[in-house]
């Protein structure tokens, strides 16, 4: 048996924001602690962070300023004339309390940002002032989460957050492209934001009681909570994505109702819309769970990575979310292997038949996979695997066969091969020795590391594949040259027939014209047979309807190419839209709330 030697995984960037406190108990079900988590609390336990987009500036700003932000529709309040309260840091201890909940509410008056956003700027202030005081209030005290103030600070992040959101500015679902496509952004969001950093201080404080504040974050307030996921700016996933796992973390009662909705969301996707922004981020927070489960694994994981999890391959936009969805089938995986061959071959099942990029994916999927596969699995699955592998090794596209062959740079899946070589090399030997005439030089080296390395595990069977390639070759210009000389004998009765005009005919394997003289013989044998079938006929009599039938034929034709000439489409060519430096700034200046969500083992 191969010793399995995982490839080093090299760590991302460290969360640098602070990290939740407070305990969360795992129920009877899930065991959010794992023993592994324990060991390495590091960022080897975390889903790949999903991605901001980053954006390239390539000249000035043009593009229209209507169409650089877009925002949701808020209910603006009747009586926006705010009141500026005293600091919370001057007020008495007695009066702090009410001093807070005063400006809580103070932050549930809603603004006008998009129809008139210079309006009422005095007001707005004193609500940013306060939102600002009271993030810095609840992270650097303590015992100032009352049960009085739970009710007033959920309410007003519903007030604020669960909105009708705008819609969507690519609705067809086309995959998004961070280098040429601009996100839209929320015009409201420097407002949004303090709102959702004070609810995620309060969420983290160590204050916090998740008894108390589950009679306000209930199954209504999460369903709402997954509908902002679909939200086109990406800096308000990125602060939901977390708040979501904190609650998760948190609330015991409500981890089955999120699982299930977020499944929910998935099958809209895969089967409905194929359109929904928040997809990588709610894959984030499922490797975070996943990461976590209890094994034996439930009937219900199970049913979701084989239901859920594989199908989300087959979404055109797959490279938007792909590393989550291959971090979070691996952590299966490494859970249970007996999921191996079901995955795989669910795989092999949605494998791209014309889109290079990604096969390109699904080789990168594989290979992670195959890194934490067992032997006893891999005999499973070794056929139907190398079968397509051989299929990608072929293929015309240089980075599908150049992926393909980096296989072979694995230690542990060379180990593999090398135990199971006598299955493995009859069904890849042919592709490569193929794939020796590739149009790409960089392939050829990849081609000759493989062979060599095939030939050292095993002489005697790389010399009998030789030689049974070789004579397969053999029969096959065999095979294609009776093919050759049963379209000449084909050919040349044809040349016997009378109503045959002319001496140039059509050769198909040399795809050229060949004059050839009919033989005498041929043309007696021909005009016998037809004076047979009908004796009242002469040879000839019917030629001159022949020739006329032969030209009207060649009219309709030339009259059906011009048609179609006028009626192709015309084609245009995708033009390169400029980026506005609003967008740009807006971007780097957004700091992330948390590079990356815990695991509960940081959260004890």
């Amino acid at each position: 048996m191969p010793n399995k030697t995982k490839k080093e995984k090299t760590p991302a960037k460290t969360a640098t924001n602070a990290k939740p406190t407070g305990k969360e108990t795992p129920d009877n079900t899930e065991n959010e602690v794992s023993k592994s988590a324990k060991r390495k609390p590091n960022t080897e336990n975390h889903p790949p962070p999903t991605t901001l987009t980053k954006i390239k500036y390539t000249g000035p700003p043009h593009v229209k300023k209507d169409k650089r932000q877009n925002s949701s529709r808020f209910n603006v309040s009747k009586n926006r004339e705010l009141q500026k309260l005293p600091l919370l840091k001057d007020a008495t201890p007695a009066e702090r309390e009410e001093l807070f909940i005063q400006k809580i509410r103070q932050c549930c008056v809603m603004f006008d940002f998009v129809q008139d956003p210079l309006s009422d700027l005095k007001w707005k202030e004193v609500k940013r002032t306060a939102l600002n005081e009271m993030v810095e209030y609840v992270t650097q005290n303590r015992s100032v989460i009352t049960d009085a103030i739970y009710p007033e600070a959920i309410h007003m992040f519903a007030v604020n957050l669960f909105r009708t959101l705008p819609p969507s500015s690519n609705p067809s679902g086309a995959e998004f492209d961070p280098e040429e496509d601009e996100p839209t952004l929320e015009a409201a969001w420097p407002h949004l934001q303090l709102v959702y950093e004070f609810f995620l201080r309060f969420l983290e404080s160590p204050d916090f009681q998740a008894n108390t504040a589950k009679r306000y974050i209930d199954t209504r307030f999460v369903l709402q909570l997954l509908d902002l996921f679909d939200s086109e700016d990406p800096r308000e996933r990125d602060f939901l994505k977390t708040i979501l796992h904190r609650i998760y973390g948190k609330f015991l009662g409500l981890r089955a109702y999120i699982r299930k909705q977020i499944n929910n969301i998935f099958y809209r996707f895969v089967y409905e819309t194929e359109h929904h922004n928040g997809i990588a981020e709610l894959l984030e927070i499922l490797g975070s769970i996943i990461n976590g489960f209890a094994l034996p694994l439930k009937e219900e994981h199970k049913v979701f990575l084989l239901k859920v999890l594989l199908p989300l391959h087959k979404v055109k936009s797959l490279s938007v979310y792909h590393p989550q969805l291959a971090y979070c089938v691996v952590q299966f995986l490494e859970k249970d292997p007996s999921l191996t061959e079901p995955v795989i071959m669910g795989l092999l099942k949605f494998w791209p038949k014309v889109h290079s990029p990604k096969e390109v994916m699904f080789l990168n999927e594989l290979e992670e996979i195959l890194d934490v596969i067992e032997p006893a699995e891999f005999l499973k699955v070794m056929c139907p695997l190398f079968k397509q592998l051989a299929k990608c090794v072929s293929s015309p596209h240089f980075q599908v066969a150049e992926r393909a062959l980096y296989y072979w740079n694995n230690e542990y899946i060379l180990s593999l091969i090398s135990e199971n070589v006598t299955v493995i090399l009859p069904i890849m030997f042919p592709a490569l020795y193929k794939t020796k005439q590739h149009w790409n030089k960089t392939i050829h080296g990849l081609i000759y590391n493989a062979l060599k390395l095939f030939m050292e595990m095993n002489q005697k069977l790389f010399d009998d594949c030789t030689q049974q390639y070789k004579a397969e070759k053999q029969k096959e210009k065999e095979r294609l040259k009776q093919r050759e000389d049963a379209w000449t004998r084909i050919q040349n009765l044809a040349l016997g027939n009378p109503q045959v005009q002319g001496d140039m005919v059509i050769n198909p394997y040399p795809n050229k014209y060949v004059p050839m003289q009919p033989h005498p013989d041929v043309i007696a044998g021909t005009i016998s047979s037809n004076s047979a079938l009908n004796p009242n006929s002469m040879p000839g009599d019917d030629e001159g309807d022949v020739v006329a039938s032969m030209e009207r034929l060649e009219n309709e034709a030339k009259e059906l190419q011009k048609k179609k000439s006028k009626d192709r489409p015309l084609l245009r060519r995708k033009s390169d839209i400029p980026h506005d430096v609003y967008t740009l700034k807006a971007l780097e200046t957004h700091k992330r709330p948390e590079e990356y969500l815990s695991t509960s083992s940081e959260n004890n």
